[in-house]
């Protein structure tokens, strides 16, 4: 019976090393996308190719919460199938992710999690920064926005 369990527990260990390939990936894809744009947005001196860039930052940023949370899914299960190591009860062998007993936070808490926004958030604020220095009345006016907020404290 336990070698049961031990088989179930490989492929939950399996799926947690995809979701956290996964993760990587995106992170990787993010950073590559952002700066080609970022680059191809510099060279031709055009400011909406730098906000262009927005959409993959931020839809890496979302699919990287995503996987963050599934992992922590699969990690949940992991641990409730450890638990019924010794008992009686049949190995099931379900990937079903929905009645782990300690679900994660949401998907939105996680986005602003430090291993998710730890990349994500630098790279929007270098996306905005460029956008608004290529156009630089913009730049001047949030600078000098800030400027009166600070003194303003």
């Amino acid at each position: 019976m336990d070698a049961n369990r031990l088989e179930h527990l490989k492929m939950v260990q399996a799926a947690i090393t995809r979701m956290a390939q996964n993760s990587f990936v995106l992170k990787g894809w993010s950073v590559t996308l952002t700066t080609g744009i970022l680059a191809a947005a510099l060279g031709q001196k055009q400011q909406a190719f730098a906000w262009l860039g927005l959409v993959p930052a931020l839809a890496f940023w979302g699919l990287d919460s995503f996987y963050l949370r599934l992992e922590r899914r699969f990690r949940a299960l992991h641990d409730d199938v450890c638990a019924a190591f010794g008992t009686t009860a049949p190995a099931t062998f379900s990937m079903n992710t929905a009645n782990v007993t300690s679900p994660p936070p949401s998907w939105w808490r996680l986005l602003f999690s430090k291993t998710v926004a730890g990349l994500h958030a630098p790279l929007v604020a270098v996306i905005i920064g460029i956008a608004l220095w290529m156009n630089r009345d913009a730049f001047v006016a949030v600078i000098s926005c800030m400027a009166q907020a600070v003194r303003g404290r």
